[in-house]
């Protein structure tokens, strides 16, 4: 994998403030990427918005979606975007010992039940162990939890697979139908209907890696000139992201906009939530097993070594309540 930091682009500073419509009042602006944007646990920024929720604590988000981790670190380590949602945790620490400007401003899920690898319905592929070094396995991109995931399919379960990038899940979707993909990964809702109708055929899920079941493997990542400078706008943040978080759960409406914005109805949803995103899995307070994804990372060669207790009290900087 690259380092990161060869990815960086020419930086474009966002403005630190807007005219909010009501005069006296002024919004922060914050410009936030999000990997796989249509994923329920990245939906806070996006369905907070909708709500109103940012608005009344004087923050003003503009969002835009990536393929994945590797694409969201892009504009956070070049100063193009102040926060960055959906970010494997490992491929984060790995850019920060790097060097990279980076700190993690929050967990993003924790445990991996949330993605799953499939085939099509037609595939004589029945499980992981069928697969051949002939054969082709996605992931979004480097350094996300997919591929990290994928890597420990590799290494831990003996798949013989050849790991393959293949951005979100629409996309490996129809790489994996028209055959130029033999395994996909996804996350609900899409896929579920999918698997439901009998055109896919669910073979694996991520928690199959019984030691990512209770890890942080995703964070919601910073630009630390960011937070340095606008440290009051970031605590901001986290007020009005914890309030989102709580509301996805307690209103209807939540599902509603959900399901509007991906075109699925809303009992997909509500089953999705059920089987796959309790509300603890995106607490964005739970940081869990921390040691643990810095040992895996280093098996798996995303770390050249663990991060060293100093480093990793600086690299999460969690807002406080």
């Amino acid at each position: 994998m690259k380092d990161l930091i060869d990815f960086v682009r020419a930086t474009m500073l966002v403005m630190p403030f807007a005219l909010f419509t009501t005069p006296g009042h002024a919004q922060d602006k914050l410009k936030v990427a999000i990997g796989q944007i249509n994923n329920w646990e990245n939906q806070v920024p996006t369905l907070g918005m909708a709500a109103g929720i940012f608005q009344k604590h004087k923050l003003e988000l503009e969002t835009f979606g990536t393929q994945g981790a590797g694409e969201t670190l892009q504009p956070i380590i070049s100063g193009s975007a102040d926060i960055g949602i959906g970010v494997g945790t490992s491929g984060a620490m790995r850019a920060y010992a790097k060097g990279a400007p980076l700190r993690a401003l929050a967990a993003g899920f924790t445990g991996t039940n949330d993605l799953f690898w499939y085939v099509r319905a037609d595939s004589p592929i029945k499980n992981l162990k069928d697969l051949t070094e002939s054969n082709t396995i996605a992931y979004s991109t480097n350094g996300s939890s997919s591929n990290n995931i994928v890597l420990g399919f590799v290494k831990m379960l003996g798949v013989k697979a050849k790991p393959t990038p293949t951005g979100g899940p629409p996309a490996t979707f129809t790489l994996v139908m028209s055959g130029q993909v033999d395994v996909g990964w996804g996350a609900p809702p899409l896929g579920v209907e999918e698997a439901q109708a009998g055109k896919i055929r669910i073979i694996a899920r991520g928690s199959d890696l019984t030691e990512t079941r209770n890890q942080t493997v995703r964070v919601v990542v910073v630009n630390a000139d960011a937070l340095k400078a606008r440290p009051e706008v970031m605590v901001r943040f986290m007020q009005a992201y914890r309030e989102t978080w709580n509301w996805l759960y307690l209103s209807p409406d939540a599902i509603k906009l959900y399901a509007e914005k991906v075109k699925k109805s809303e009992d997909v949803v509500r089953q999705t939530l059920k089987e796959f995103y309790p509300k603890e899995a995106i607490d964005p307070d739970r940081v869990q097993d921390i040691d643990k994804v810095m040992a895996d990372a280093v098996s798996l060669k995303f770390l050249d070594a663990p991060l060293t207790p100093d480093q990793v009290k600086d690299f999460f900087q969690l807002q406080k309540k």
